[in-house]
């Protein structure tokens, strides 16, 4: 272990970690090397943990000329020269970021600058990388010499396996992985995601946090056994336990007064002080019980909202749009819903729509109560947002993800469309989402002269469909996944007879030509409250568009 201890200042490390225990690493498939690392094989053995961390980096595909130990020896008398090495300033690209000590000494502290300063020479492209910091300081841990470690943070960096996410080198990669936390959250932590509406007027900026809990407050021997997996399979860890950070937050801290006038630091706070309530072990279990996506679903999913930023023009680091700047008081008004109710609406929608501002672009109130002027209207817009008041005051609606014209597609017979982004909702008696499940077999949809079965089919086809939701994507169109068109998952569908939207949980909307009269249907297997009345008359119904605030 001598060779790996330059750096380590032994009475802030976990005792547990100086073990001699004479373990090798034998391993070389995937699967086995995935299970060893969440079972923290090399965990209790700092010398086989900087030998796996070798091994494991040295492997990753890199660019042809990536700088090694050896160029670090060439620049760093250059770059630094006599200036003291603790006080040496940081790079912009590393916006501000803590600079972890973890369980470094005085010459590891220092170290840890000059390694930056040395990338930052010879990766003139990296334009915003507030991880490197953490990532620099807790591979020095690892490392035998400066040199050594500012190789390995080099081949991380150069990595050019296109389906190998590693560390967000570019604002606009750093911002689109914020939304797409954001989304997952939204998906998968609903509670703590009420929470954060509830007591944040930014929820977004909140959850742009998530890489500082990570690389910056978890501490050290939280983070590498993080950093053990995450070398293994790669960025979707690091989502799976800062979802885990913040369903343990919303566990601990629900019901409580918050510590300080902010979220954002509370959860920080919580998370410096994790081990008062959570161990690295429970930490992982729980990351990992976690029903997640496939790691192309959430390259999707990225990929969507850096184009949504790219189109905006946001590329560069500034202040991000907020809810309540998306859905202004001054100039929202709707018969249905309060501004906090659209708000509330807002933060719901996938982040990259959240960018955009509320456009109403059908009302019952002023277009009159006819289906082929609801398509009319609301054709060309994607997504929309329908809104419903019925005549007993409920309020439900539903965020729809695809163009009405894509009904079309079905010719005479009405046809499913939509993505696993939408949902239906209920505002008025109560609050309530309801997650998306599968509409399947589709060539099940009626024809359009047996209006009068179309919603008792839909339900029928959502309760048969509820319990393998989790096979298809819960954000993307089913054609990324080359389903056969008898097994697409569906979600909305549309004639000239009526509307019929999928809901999630059992729920299922179904609306008359007339616009006046619709009806819901619920399956019994679950214990959520109806989206609303089993049949209902509408009072107003209003279809809402999202309008670009950059180019409007």
């Amino acid at each position: 272990m001598d060779e790996y201890n330059r750096f380590v200042d032994w009475e802030k490390m976990d005792v547990t970690v100086q073990s001699q225990d004479p373990k090798e690493l034998t391993c070389t498939e995937f699967q086995e090397l995935k299970q060893l690392a969440r079972q923290g094989y090399w965990a209790k053995n700092h010398s086989l943990r900087a030998k796996v961390y070798h091994k494991l980096i040295n492997n990753i595909p890199c660019r042809t000329v990536t700088p090694d130990a050896n160029v670090y020896r060439d620049i760093v008398v250059k770059i630094i020269g006599k200036r003291n090495s603790v006080s040496l300033p940081l790079p912009e690209f590393v916006d501000d970021s803590l600079v972890p000590t973890y369980c470094l000494n005085a010459e590891g502290i220092g170290a840890v600058r000059k390694i930056i300063l040395c990338i930052a020479n010879q990766f003139p492209d990296i334009s915003f990388c507030p991880a490197l910091p953490s990532v620099t300081a807790l591979l020095l841990h690892y490392s035998k010499d400066e040199a050594e470690c500012f190789e390995k943070v080099c081949r991380i960096l150069a990595c050019n396996d296109p389906s190998k996410r590693l560390i967000d080198q570019t604002f606009l990669a750093f911002e689109s992985s914020c939304m797409t936390f954001g989304d997952l959250v939204n998906k998968y932590c609903q509670a703590a995601h009420k929470l954060m509406v509830a007591v944040s007027e930014d929820v977004l900026e909140v959850y742009s946090d998530w890489q500082r809990w990570l690389f910056g407050e978890l501490p050290m021997v939280y983070i590498v056994r993080v950093f053990d997996v995450f070398l293994v399979e790669g960025y979707k860890v690091l989502y799976r336990v800062a979802l885990a950070l913040l369903k343990f937050f919303h566990k601990v801290r629900a019901g409580q007064p918050m510590e300080s006038d902010s979220v954002q630091q509370d959860i920080r706070s919580f998370v410096r002080d994790i081990a008062k309530s959570v161990s690295p072990e429970r930490l992982l279990e729980k990351a990992f019980a976690i029903r997640l996506f496939s790691r192309k679903e959430i390259q999707l999913l990225q990929m969507a909202n850096e184009k949504a930023l790219q189109q905006k023009g946001i590329t560069v680091k500034q202040k991000r749009q907020n809810v309540h700047l998306a859905v202004h008081a001054e100039n929202f008004k709707s018969e249905i819903v309060s501004v906090k109710e659209m708000r509330d609406i807002w933060s719901w929608i996938p982040e990259r729509f959240a960018l955009c501002q509320p456009l109403l672009l059908f009302t019952t109130l002023e277009h009159g109560c006819s289906l082929s002027r609801f398509y009319s209207h609301s054709e060309g817009h994607e997504p929309t947002l329908l809104l419903i008041k019925t005549t007993a005051k409920e309020v439900c609606g539903a965020y729809l993800s695809t163009d009405w014209s894509e009904r079309r597609r079905g010719g005479n017979k009405l046809s499913f469309f939509g993505t696993g982004e939408c949902f239906v909702f209920r505002l008025q008696p109560e609050v309530e989402r309801y997650e998306w499940v599968i509409i399947k077999h589709p060539e099940l949809a009626m024809s359009v002269s047996e209006p009068e079965n179309h919603a008792a089919q839909a339900s029928s086809t959502l309760s048969s469909s509820s319990a393998p939701s989790d096979r298809l994507s819960p954000f993307l169109s089913a054609r990324h996944f080359n389903l056969p068109s008898k097994t697409a998952s569906m979600f909305m569908a549309g004639s000239s007879e009526c509307i019929i939207i999928g809901g999630g949980d059992g729920q299922a909307l179904y609306l008359d030509a007339d616009l006046n009269h619709g009806r819901t249907s619920h399956c019994n297997t679950f214990n959520n409250q109806p989206l609303c009345s089993e049949s209902f008359q509408i009072s107003v119904l209003e279809v809402w568009g999202f309008r670009d605030t950059m180019n409007c």
